[in-house]
């Protein structure tokens, strides 16, 4: 089950990837929109390295 902390952040990476999309495609600011797409993948893998550091 996850934690509330832990369904913040998973939403908020989700949300950052919708606003990426929302650059890229509606506004046609190409760099704007990789530069936020790139912060997703981050976000949920140091979530990933946390939840395995916690089960340590």
């Amino acid at each position: 089950m996850l934690k509330i902390i832990e369904l913040f952040i998973f939403l908020s990476a989700l949300v950052l990837i919708f606003v990426s999309e929302y650059y890229y495609v509606i506004l046609k600011d190409h760099d704007r929109a990789i530069f936020l797409g790139l912060w997703p993948p981050t976000i949920i893998v140091t979530l990933i390295y946390l939840n395995i550091k916690k089960k340590k």
